[in-house]
C-alpha cells in the first residue's frame, strides 16, 4: 500500500498554519515550479499522471487543462470548486479545516501552469469554519509573499477570493457554480460551450475539486511517474474513501485506488456495527447505483466499478445492513433529490416530486403492485433528459435499488411490511 499523500501530515498540530505547513516541506513545491517549469510543462507533467478529477466525473485533470483556447485575449480563471454537497462525502472538508495549505499551494500552482491570475475557492455555505480557515489560510500565504505580485520574484501574479455558495447541492455542479458567482440563480447552462472555452464571465474557466488541487504539489516534488506508479493503471494515485453507515470506524481514509471493497469495510471500517450482516453499500456517493452484499470483492477504481455498473464518484461509501429498509433508504435519497433540484429541466423537477410521492405511498401502505414499474418508468424518463447531472444523480439510485432488490418493493405494494426496521440507515 502506497503511503499515504494528503493526509500525511494532516494530524500534526497546528498544520493548518503556514510555518508548520512549510516545516513539513509546505510551498517548496511552488518555488519548484516557478523556478524550474514552463507552464505548458506542468499542464504536460499533469497530463502524464493520468490524475483524474475527484469531485466525482472522474476527468483527467491535465487534459482539461490542455483544453483552454490559446492566444485569445480574455483573462484564465480557476475555481476550486469545495462545494461539497454529496450525500456520503466529507473528505473536502477536512482537507480544508486541517491542511489548507497544501490546496492554497496547488492552486498557485495550477494558476501559474493554465495563465490564471484570479482564482476562487467555491466553498459550501454550511461550511464556516473551513471557510475561517481558508481566509487564514490564504491571508497567511499573502503575507508570506506567496500570492499577491511578482510571486517568488518570478513576475508571476495571482490574487486568490473566497466565495461562500448559498447551500444548494446544485451548486457543485459546475456551470450552476459559475452562475453562482457571477450573482444569479444557481442554474446549469447548456453545454457546449464548456467553461474551458467559456466560463466565468464568458471567459475560459478551469474547475477543479479540492481533493484533485490538494495532489499537485506533491506531484511537482516527486514526478509524473512516481504519481503514475501508484493505484491502477488507468485509476493512478491515492483517493480518500469517505466510509459512513452502519460501520463500526466511520471516517476518512486515504488509500491506494484499487483497494477493495471489502477490504475497506472489513479492514479499514472495522466491519458491521452490531456484527449484523451486510445488506448493501453505495460505493461513491447517494447518486451512484447501489451493490449488494455479494458484489463487494471488487477494487475501489474508475474502471472496475463502471464494469459492475455502478461508480466511484466521490467516494462516498454509505454501508447498510440487514436492519435497513431500501424503500425507506430509496426515499429519503429520492427527497432529498426533490429538494435540491433547481427546478430548471421538467423531467427533474416533476420527476423527483413523483418519484418520492410513489415511494411515500408504498410506505404508508398505500402502494399498487404497478408502482413498482412506474416508478422505475419515472426514474428511465429522467435518465438523459436534464441539462445538468441532477436529474440522473435522482435516477439512477432508484433505478438500482428496484433492481437489486425489487422484492421489498413489491412486497410492500402488496400488502406487506418493510424488510427492515432502520428507516434512515445513515450514521
Amino acid at each position: 500500500m502506497a503511503e499515504k499523500i494528503l493526509f500525511k501530515y494532516i494530524d500534526y498540530p497546528d498544520q493548518h498554519k503556514i510555518d508548520v505547513y512549510m516545516k513539513n516541506g509546505g510551498y517548496t513545491a511552488l518555488s519548484k515550479a516557478l523556478k524550474e517549469f514552463k507552464p505548458e510543462e506542468l499542464v504536460e507533467m499533469v497530463k502524464k499522471t493520468n490524475l483524474r478529477g475527484r469531485g466525482g466525473a472522474g476527468f483527467p485533470a491535465g487534459v482539461k487543462w490542455s483544453f483552454l483556447p490559446k492566444g485569445i485575449n480574455k483573462p484564465t480563471y480557476l475555481i476550486i470548486n469545495a462545494d461539497e454537497s454529496e450525500p456520503g462525502t466529507f473528505k473536502d472538508r477536512q482537507l480544508m479545516e486541517y491542511d489548507p495549505h497544501q490546496m492554497i499551494e496547488g492552486t498557485i500552482i495550477t494558476s501559474y501552469a493554465i495563465n490564471c491570475h484570479t482564482a476562487f475557492v467555491y466553498i459550501r455555505g454550511e461550511f464556516t469554519y473551513c471557510a475561517e480557515q481558508t481566509e487564514k489560510a490564504i491571508n497567511e500565504a499573502r503575507e508570506k509573499g506567496f500570492i499577491g505580485k511578482n510571486i517568488l520574484g518570478s513576475g508571476f501574479d495571482l490574487d486568490i477570493h473566497i466565495f461562500r455558495g448559498g447551500g444548494a447541492y446544485i451548486c457543485g455542479e459546475e456551470t450552476s457554480l459559475m452562475e453562482s458567482i457571477e450573482g444569479w440563480r444557481a442554474m446549469s447552462r447548456q453545454k457546449p460551450p464548456f467553461p474551458a472555452v467559456e466560463g466565468l464571465w464568458g471567459c475560459p474557466t478551469i474547475i477543479n475539486n479540492v481533493e484533485t488541487i490538494s495532489n499537485i504539489p506533491h506531484i511537482v516534488n516527486n514526478g509524473a511517474d512516481w504519481f503514475a506508479s501508484i493505484g491502477t493503471e488507468k485509476s493512478t494515485g491515492t483517493k480518500i474513501y469517505c466510509l459512513s453507515g452502519h460501520i463500526n470506524r466511520p471516517g476518512n481514509y486515504e488509500l491506494e485506488m484499487g483497494v477493495t471493497l471489502r477490504e475497506l469495510i472489513y479492514e479499514y471500517g472495522g466491519g458491521i456495527i452490531d456484527d449484523k450482516p451486510l445488506k448493501a453499500v453505495i460505493p461513491g456517493g447517494s447518486s451512484v447505483p447501489i451493490l449488494k452484499a455479494d458484489e463487494i470483492d471488487i477494487n475501489m477504481d474508475f474502471e472496475s466499478l463502471a464494469e459492475k455498473g455502478s461508480m466511484l464518484g466521490s467516494a462516498g461509501v454509505i454501508v447498510m445492513h440487514d436492519g435497513a429498509c431500501m424503500v425507506a433508504a430509496l426515499q429519503k435519497l429520492t427527497k432529498f433529490y426533490e429538494h435540491e433540484s433547481c427546478g430548471k429541466c421538467s423531467p427533474c423537477r416533476e420527476g423527483t416530486n413523483w418519484m418520492d410521492k410513489i415511494l411515500k405511498r408504498m410506505l404508508n401502505g398505500e402502494g399498487k403492485p404497478e408502482d413498482v414499474d412506474l416508478l422505475f418508468d419515472v426514474a428511465k424518463n429522467i435518465m438523459g433528459n436534464t441539462v445538468c447531472p441532477l436529474g440522473d444523480a435522482a435516477a439512477m439510485p432508484v433505478m438500482s435499488f428496484i433492481e437489486k432488490f425489487r422484492d421489498e418493493f413489491e412486497n410492500l405494494c402488496n400488502g406487506g411490511k418493510p424488510k427492515g426496521t432502520i428507516k434512515f440507515p445513515f450514521r
